[in-house]
């Protein structure tokens, strides 16, 4: 496995107020989560610290994270508890009051692959060369496009289009939907929408595809561009390859 993350404050916001990570486990068991903060100041990058601290730090603790249930059990109890202590920090902070942050993970290990997200950041396979969305958005337009009241053209220039429906920190009980997805695939790409508000499917494929860039110089070219486009938010992006034979 190849893996790198990075995060970048983009050409407009202040401060960054996303937080990535990628471990592995000692059973080489991988744990990828990408969470976006919101709360101004520095209170979404205190939520998105919070979230991917703790999921990294439960995670580390399990020599292996087990069978599918129990990866599936590791994420639903985790978020509950995280969503626990993002309130508990608002409640006991008058200035944090409202902060909350999405949140995508993916755990990969040599039998199974899931995905978990809450909010619009968002989870990808790369296979065959084709970037397919595992997630779904948790957001105002996504849920009138269930209901058909608005295309997919029309979501992406809806002046509404990042109102949040769930979020840690936002819901509380919180539900965490899960995906469970094939492990034969060459790729997974977590990102925050400051990347897919910037570029489409199409463009990140094109870089995610280009066999002469290493790894790190994909990630890289992406947040440039995301960011010569306007970098109107943060970009956070977690990717691992999975090398032939794996």
């Amino acid at each position: 496995m190849q893996t790198y993350y990075l995060t970048d404050a983009g050409k407009v916001r202040e401060h960054n107020e996303d937080s990535v990570i990628i471990v592995k486990n000692n059973n080489k068991e991988y744990l990828l989560a990408v969470a976006d903060g919101m709360g101004g100041h520095q209170d979404g990058e205190t939520a998105s610290s919070i979230t991917i601290e703790y999921i990294r730090n439960a995670f580390l603790e399990y020599e292996s994270i087990g069978d599918k249930a129990n990866a599936v059990n590791f994420m639903r109890e985790n978020v509950k508890k995280i969503n626990e202590m993002i309130f508990d920090y608002a409640n006991n902070h008058e200035e944090s009051k409202g902060m909350g942050t999405t949140l995508v993970m993916a755990i990969l290990t040599s039998d199974y692959l899931v995905f978990g997200n809450i909010g619009d950041s968002s989870g990808y396979v790369l296979k065959d060369d084709k970037l397919f969305k595992v997630t779904k958005d948790h957001t105002l337009v996504n849920l009138l496009i269930n209901t058909g009241e608005l295309t997919e053209e029309e979501a992406k220039k809806h002046p509404k289009k990042n109102v949040l429906m769930r979020a840690l920190g936002a819901n509380d009980p919180i539900e965490i939907d899960i995906f469970d997805v094939e492990t034969e695939i060459q790729a997974i790409m977590l990102c925050s929408d400051g990347l897919t508000n910037m570029l489409d499917e199409e463009q990140i494929t094109k870089v995610l595809t280009t066999k002469e860039l290493t790894i790190e110089e994909k990630i890289l070219r992406l947040i440039k561009k995301s960011n010569n486009r306007g970098g109107s938010d943060n970009i956070s992006i977690a990717y691992l390859l999975k090398e032939s034979g794996e």
